[in-house]
């Protein structure tokens, strides 16, 4: 085995094809066994460039998502044995793994909770369990903001170095994650079902999700924190905490002290006016009225390419800067791509001008148009998602001529 260490392109094929045998359902611990002088030095970056690989070739997405943690399990002695680094407090790495602590802290108290009450003899759940239990899965739906800082964030920098695959299957997995929180919060904190429900959420849901969580956190810090660290420039890091805030964190606050050697990227001016047939405006002006419409404006090119997003106090959907120049397919979970992809096809072959779409989330009543543009020709020149909530309007009735001080 030792002649494959040393040739690198060999080397590559039969780590692809190690894969491949996994999803030809081979046992992965015989292939851990008789490969392994082969697996001992297997690096994050070149885990995640397999994957990248076999994707590009053929592979779909969804399959290595399905069989990621028994890749993960090839692979585990190498990464259990691989450096970790040590970024400065402040860092968005350091950030991401102080909320991983955080998290496997909830975890470590609500898995015995759980596990407590699924014993339970008594004729009725504990009340008291009950109320740890809800107070300790509000503090697991924290979860959604480290998530969201890396769909929206992290790999999208990681797509411009043209790591884009393995983010996709993470992603895939984040909305399982996210169903799941989903279904025990519909039960849990909507409404109480019985005791034989309850019983079955936590063997079918509860327990299943902690550890879907748990495996998450080790694919994080064993390959996809490694791989970034290896892949992302000083300036891109600096960009990653600049915009984080915007989407907060989870169960912490990041420390302070890690400042970026980048230099700051160059502001544009914005006193100069732009014509308009209908008059002129400055950058300034125009993003203000933006930012200060009732309603989330994205504005993808022709060429799929996310151009601008406007940025008002109340979002309804999560946005960041690092997707700017992200191709729009990007930028979506791996289960409704398919939806946007249509949207834009349709657009673009004159099929369509408009689309839409409206769902309750959270509190909210969201209604999402999208807009095909075209010039003066009719040629297409990209697309507008305008969404806003319309709760509020579902109430208005009769007229209001009155100014008010409501």
């Amino acid at each position: 085995m030792s002649e494959l260490i040393g040739n690198h392109q060999q080397r590559r094929e039969t780590l692809k094809q190690i894969i491949r045998d996994i999803h030809q359902n081979k046992n992965p611990q015989e292939l851990k066994e008789r490969f392994r002088e082969l697996l001992s030095d297997v690096g994050a970056t070149e885990i995640a460039a397999l994957e990248q690989e076999l994707i590009q070739e053929g592979l779909p997405e969804k399959e290595i998502q399905s069989l990621c943690d028994v890749h993960v399990s090839v692979f585990e002695d190498s990464l259990d044995q691989q450096p970790k680094s040590q970024e400065q407090g402040g860092h968005p790495i350091q950030t991401f793994r102080q909320e991983n602590h955080a998290i496997a802290g909830v975890i470590q108290e609500l898995r015995p909770l759980l596990e407590q009450l699924l014993d339970s003899t008594q004729g009725t759940i504990p009340e008291e369990g009950l109320n740890k239990w809800q107070v300790l899965h509000r503090q697991l739906l924290e979860l959604e903001k480290h998530y969201s800082r890396k769909e929206n964030i992290l790999f999208a920098y990681l797509e411009k170095h043209g790591v884009s695959g393995p983010p996709k299957v993470m992603w895939g997995i984040h909305d399982e994650i996210r169903a799941q929180l989903k279904q025990i919060s519909q039960n849990l904190l909507d409404r109480l079902p019985d005791k034989q429900s309850l019983l079955e959420l936590i063997q079918t849901t509860a327990l299943p999700v902690l550890k879907a969580i748990e495996d998450m956190i080790y694919k994080e810090e064993n390959i996809l924190f490694p791989m970034s660290m290896e892949t992302l420039t000083e300036s891109e890091w600096a960009a990653v905490a600049e915009q984080s805030g915007e989407i907060g964190y989870t169960l912490i606050q990041p420390d302070k002290g890690w400042v970026s050697s980048a230099p700051p990227e160059p502001t544009v001016a914005s006193h100069q006016l732009l014509s308009f047939p209908t008059g002129g405006l400055s950058l300034e002006q125009i993003s203000l009225i933006f930012n200060h419409l009732p309603v989330d404006i994205t504005f993808v090119d022709e060429f799929d390419i996310v151009r601008y997003f406007s940025l008002g106090k109340e979002r309804i959907f999560q946005r960041s800067k690092a997707i700017i120049g992200r191709n729009v397919k990007d930028c979506h979970p791996p289960d409704s791509v398919h939806i946007v992809n249509k949207i834009v096809q349709d657009f673009k072959s004159g099929q369509r001008d408009t689309a839409e779409f409206w769902i309750h989330m959270n509190n909210k009543y969201v209604y999402i148009q999208y807009f095909a543009l075209r010039d003066e020709k009719g040629a297409y020149r990209g697309t507008i998602e305008v969404t806003q909530d319309i709760q509020k309007l579902q109430h208005i009735q009769g007229e209001k001529r009155i100014y008010s001080e409501e």
